[in-house]
């Protein structure tokens, strides 16, 4: 098992609220239990002076919370559930591309789930969290079955102001390939297109290109090489498929080597060219994956938990502070922004969102959380999405209100500012984020 370096910064103890804010959040905690109130953000903003609107690439949001693609975003009612819940986005469920004639370099993804296993888990500091193991991988219904998802999906999404987005495994040269099977990447993306421009004419259309965490574990992975030449390559091969039509969002995999080769993914996607082969944004991480543990006779699985984002919150702080002080060295005033991010793995809690946030991530897409029983939740009534969303934003101490009010006083932030201006600013600002919060020796 690859090792990998616990985050230094981080939100410990509860949040340090005015008195006012505290029993405001304790008492809508209570209250939001029958329901969550309407309109929700209107709602944050006037009682809170918090805009929860951000950004996923270039697409405005309502508000932060998204469905990460999977089991849970792969039927119409799922996607209804959802709108109706308040979400401020939906990723769908992972279609595996294919050429005009319905070819797919990567059918060995488009296997269906026999079951899903939500269980307990322990991560390597001792915290404890869950994770859910599945056998199957991306969608295995037909393209036009697909699409059909995407074009229902886009009215649900449309009336209830929550955004959609499709995801899609492209092809992949495995180490002994050295040709790209680019009608994949043009047929597909074109196909979703057509639907996408149904609903949203004047808009480029938001598309995740998956880097799935059994990618991981599959000998095309095998070789660093060969994965930095995937991501120097496929943004590209994406936009090029409708050039001024696509806001491109890459995926990034917890790869089966150390840390260092994690920051030369980044890199990697940085360094290429606006405009040309960069992507518009980047979606941070993926699940892990073990190649010895063992389910439902397959040896070999993804798994989330604690120790998911530990490594993602790790990576991405030493990621700042080498551009932070790249940037303080460089002076070249053309230097490259950093990338937008979405941030995926364990956001189990507004606590851990604001880790994310703290990070720069302007959104955060949430699986395992979905799952939960019923019990696992404060909130009486509604789907489990609501009571998910209750909990994420509420939680008097791992509310991701609670700990905004926080961040903004303890940093000076305007009221005003959105999610989106403070993920801007932490990811800016990075050297005055660790003078506050790094972990010190001892504690």
């Amino acid at each position: 098992m690859f090792e990998f370096l616990p985050p230094q910064v981080r939100l410990h103890g509860a949040p340090k609220l005015r008195a006012k804010d505290a029993a405001r959040l304790r008492s809508d905690f209570e209250k939001f239990r029958r329901g969550l109130p309407r309109p929700l953000e209107k709602y944050v903003l006037e009682t809170f002076g918090i805009e929860l609107g951000t950004f996923y690439g270039d697409v405005k949001l309502k508000n932060p919370f998204g469905k990460a693609s999977g089991q849970l975003s792969m039927t119409r009612h799922q996607v209804e559930r959802d709108a109706h819940a308040g979400l401020g986005f939906v990723v769908l469920k992972t279609v595996i591309a294919q050429d005009s004639s319905g070819e797919q370099s990567m059918r060995e993804w488009a296997i269906p789930e026999t079951r899903m296993q939500l269980e307990r888990i322990r991560g390597r500091g001792g915290k404890e969290g869950w994770t859910v193991t599945w056998i199957g991988r991306g969608w295995f219904e037909t393209f036009d079955a697909y699409r059909q998802l995407f074009d229902e999906a886009l009215t649900l999404g449309k009336a209830s102001d929550m955004l959609v987005a499709p995801s899609v495994k492209y092809h992949l040269p495995t180490p002994e390939e050295n040709s790209w099977k680019t009608a994949e990447y043009t047929f597909t993306t074109k196909k979703l297109l057509e639907i996408w421009k149904q609903h949203h004419p004047a808009s480029p259309m938001p598309i995740e290109k998956d880097f799935s965490p059994t990618l991981a574990g599959s000998s095309r992975a095998a070789v660093e090489a060969k994965i930095i030449e995937w991501l120097r390559a496929v943004p590209g091969l994406i936009r090029r498929a409708a050039p001024g039509e696509l806001c491109v969002g890459i995926k990034v995999f917890n790869a089966l080597f150390e840390d260092n080769f994690q920051l030369q993914m980044l890199e990697t996607l940085h360094a290429l060219e606006p405009n040309g082969n960069r992507s518009d944004f980047l979606i941070y991480a993926n699940r892990l994956f073990d190649r010895v543990r063992s389910f439902g006779g397959k040896t070999g699985v993804a798994y989330g938990g604690p120790d998911l984002s530990d490594r993602n919150l790790a990576v991405l702080e030493r990621f700042l502070a080498a551009r932070s002080k790249s940037k303080g060295q460089s002076k070249d005033p053309a230097e490259p922004r950093l990338l937008p991010f979405s941030a995926t793995g364990d956001i189990h809690s507004g606590r851990i969102a604001t880790e994310y946030l703290l990070r720069g991530a302007s959104s955060f897409q949430v699986y395992t959380l979905f799952q939960l029983a019923d019990r696992e939740f404060t909130m009486e009534v509604g789907s489990k999405t609501e009571k998910a969303l209750h909990t994420l934003l509420f939680h008097p101490e791992e509310g991701f209100l609670a700990w905004v009010l926080d961040l903004r006083n303890r940093f000076g932030l305007k009221t005003e500012a959105s999610v989106e201006d403070m993920a801007n600013w932490f990811r800016n600002n990075w050297s005055a984020v660790t003078e506050s919060l790094r972990v010190r020796t001892g504690q």
